[in-house]
């Protein structure tokens, strides 16, 4: 099951820079406690301190799990800069093809590569154009003007993709569905039986015990 935690510094109380350690410090315990995916997701920094704060996540990262891999919100430039293992792709930007063979000329490795979706033709356009991962959002509603979940039905229909194809270079791919909007403890288990390949979140990880949520979560 994949975990998937997207963080919103300024949801942890303080001023900047309380608010700062207190995301490194939970970036750093998601990765121990089993956290497979983390998205560095600070929009509104400038693209300096962006990659300030992203080494210093990657940092954490590192030194916390030999597993975890850190994507850079929509900063192709970021991530390639300050050696992320990849980037997550906002809905109706560029494709990820483009990405990874913008990716593949300054490095030789392949980048993870997230994209955000809302419908079931975003997904599939996500495994046509060689990403490696779907967030199909919201899945559940939560009590707010404007986001009235898509449900567990089309959720389903997102996975039936083929989760195997062949990337621009003849390499296979294992294609994931992820599950995300409104998912708790509660109702993650519905998820992963309509097809999903794990969760994502950000109060899902940022909020609590971590470590007691990844353990629960991987139960299901």
């Amino acid at each position: 099951m994949l975990l998937y935690y997207i963080t919103d510094r300024k949801s942890f109380a303080g001023a900047h820079e309380q608010q700062r350690e207190a995301l490194l410090s939970r970036i750093a315990d998601a990765a121990r406690a089993g956290v497979q995916l983390i998205q560095l997701r600070e929009k509104d920094l400038s693209p300096r301190e962006l990659e300030r704060l992203a080494c210093e996540a990657l940092h954490a990262v590192r030194t916390a799990s030999a597993i975890t891999k850190l994507l850079i919100n929509g900063r192709t430039d970021v991530a390639l800069a300050v050696g992320a293992d990849g980037v997550h792709l906002p809905d109706g930007e560029v494709a990820a093809s483009e990405v990874r063979a913008l990716w593949m000329h300054s490095r030789d490795r392949e980048p993870l590569i997230g994209v955000s979706a809302h419908t079931v033709a975003d997904v599939f356009y996500a495994a046509a154009h060689a990403a490696n991962f779907a967030v199909i959002a919201p899945i559940f509603s939560k009590g707010q003007a404007n986001t009235r979940g898509i449900g567990l039905d089309t959720l389903r229909a997102a996975c039936t993709i083929p989760r195997s194809h062949v990337n621009e270079e003849a390499k296979p791919t294992r294609f994931a569905v992820l599950a995300m909007g409104g998912v708790t403890l509660s109702n993650a288990r519905a998820c992963i039986k309509a097809g999903a390949d794990g969760v994502a979140g950000i109060r899902l990880f940022q909020l609590g015990d971590v470590f007691e949520t990844v353990r629960r979560l991987l139960e299901v």
